[in-house]
């Protein structure tokens, strides 16, 4: 190895670090976990506290024997977390998650008081329950001690950047997830600050996700064992990054991850919003734009099942008795967290329905297969409305990594779905940040040329593709049904 490079995929459960050499190898992975809490029915916190701590004990495991090669750090890593500073540099609270619903009033008020056109115009999205700037809202109404002291407002990934460089950054991918960020031209939106009384000093240094930050702290790098002249680049939020890992480079490309959550991502050259913003339209890691559908829950609806209902970690036995593609009579909506794109729904809830006294408990894991992928196929639908054609797309993530998914995933879809040699999604993005950041490339593409490799591809079977193209009708009409019922649950 002449150099190494670190990839940090600052996740929901874990953080996953990986050292990759100059070349694309990945010579180690590392994987620490931390807690999440809920507080209340529909919120989700972390402590940044913890992102620090046990990413600092990844990185030293990670470089073990190597320090000498560490040339840069970069990130990939949850969105939309709003973390807050005091003078001190004290966390001024738990972060408040991707995945937290408590957001429902403000947002409310953002899209039907001040105006979805305005929110739009501003940041060329609408408010999502997740977002950043509906939090600051809530902490304004309902924490006004707390707010009153902020000095800084970080995102998950920006705070570990932090930690490591004492910069104050951010990058374009991630802040596009604020609501506070005019995505087209690429910084701080000044009247969406007013809006949310956010002063601008508050906000970091906004950087591509590839371009250097700065070196690493003098007191980190000693305890790290590293050259204090290593650099650390701003990085991605984890869905730019994983298409940077995945080579979703190019205008058109298409990656959808299967991980604690689920999107799928449209990498474009242009800047564009669908007419119903029902996607989320944010900059790219590699200094262009991308569309997004985002699922809040994907993987872990399997994990709920399998591991938290069922107690049976054996996934693939399980999924070993499904046999029975295209024509299961149950069917399931994923919204175990509420959902995102495209209903904008924090009180939708997750559903079972069309089960029977011979409904199996395969018929019941083979809806939760089947309901995330027509989750997935509802943003399908919204970009191909919008005259974007989708023929074939990358797949990461956990969820991934199971034959049995892809497979679905290509006939709900009716697309081919490639997958790729290295799994590490984010993590991998990251690296190859800090390797572009670092002279190593001269691009983000000519990096996802040279490292990223499709290993296999799993191509739809006409009839099972008919078969899902009916169920998906009925799938579609589920939601609609329910909707006036979750205000009430």
């Amino acid at each position: 190895m002449e150099a190494g490079f670190v990839g940090i995929d600052l996740g929901t459960s874990s953080v996953k670090l990986i050292l990759m050499d100059e070349t694309g190898h990945i010579e180690r992975t590392v994987s620490k976990e931390y807690p999440l809490s809920f507080p209340k029915p529909g919120w989700s916190e972390q402590s940044p506290y913890d992102w620090y701590t046990q990413s600092m004990a990844g990185l030293k495991e990670l470089i073990a024997g190597f320090e000498d090669k560490v040339k840069g750090i970069s990130f990939g890593g949850q969105m939309h977390g709003l973390v807050v500073l005091d003078e001190k540099d004290e966390v001024i609270r738990p972060a408040i998650l991707w995945n937290d619903g408590r957001t429902t009033k403000e947002c409310e008020y953002l899209n039907n008081t001040i105006g979805r056109d305005v929110i739009s115009a501003e940041t060329g999205n609408i408010a999502f329950a997740g977002f950043t700037a509906p939090k600051l809202l809530w902490m304004k109404e309902n924490e006004p001690d707390l707010f009153a002291k902020i000095v800084k407002i970080m995102l998950p990934k920006d705070y570990l950047a932090y930690r490591l460089s004492g910069v104050h950054a951010t990058d374009v991918s991630d802040a596009s997830g604020m609501l506070l960020f005019d995505v087209k031209n690429r910084d701080w939106s000044d009247k969406m600050c007013e809006i949310c009384s956010v002063k601008k000093e508050w906000l970091a240094k906004i950087f591509e996700s590839y371009e250097v930050i700065g070196n690493i702290k003098e007191d980190v790098a000693a305890e790290l064992g590293v050259s204090k002249d290593v650099k650390i680049i701003a990085g991605a939020g984890d869905n730019a990054a994983a298409a940077i890992g995945t080579g979703t480079v190019g205008n058109g490309d298409c990656n959808i991850s299967l991980g604690t959550s689920g999107t799928i991502f449209i990498s474009s050259d242009t800047y564009s919003v669908d007419d119903k913003n029902a996607l989320h339209s944010f900059a790219h890691a590699n200094g262009k734009f991308h569309l997004m559908g985002c699922m809040l829950s994907a993987a872990s609806c399997n994990q709920w099942w399998m591991g938290d209902i069922l107690k049976d970690k054996d996934f693939a036995a399980a999924q070993a008795g499904i046999t029975e593609l295209g024509k299961n009579h149950v069917y399931f909506l994923p919204y175990l967290m509420g959902e995102r794109s495209p209903h904008n729904d924090a009180d939708a809830r997750a559903a079972f329905v069309g089960m029977s006294m011979d409904s199996t408990r395969e018929d019941m894991l083979q809806a939760i297969y089947e309901g995330v992928a027509f989750g997935i196929r509802d943003s399908f639908e919204v970009a191909k409305a919008s005259g974007i054609k989708i023929d074939r797309t990358k797949i990461c993530g956990g969820g991934a990594k199971s034959p049995l998914w892809r497979r679905i995933m290509a006939n709900v879809l009716n697309i081919s779905v490639d997958s790729i040699e290295s799994e590490e999604g984010p993590a991998l993005g990251g690296a190859m940040l800090a390797a572009v950041g670092c002279g190593y490339f001269a691009s983000v593409e000519e990096a996802a040329s040279k490292i990223v490799k499709v290993i296999g591809t799993v191509e739809p079977e006409a009839e099972l593709a008919a078969l899902y193209e009916e169920r998906y009708k009925t799938f579609k009409k589920i939601y609609p049904a329910l909707k006036a019922i979750y205000k009430e649950l």
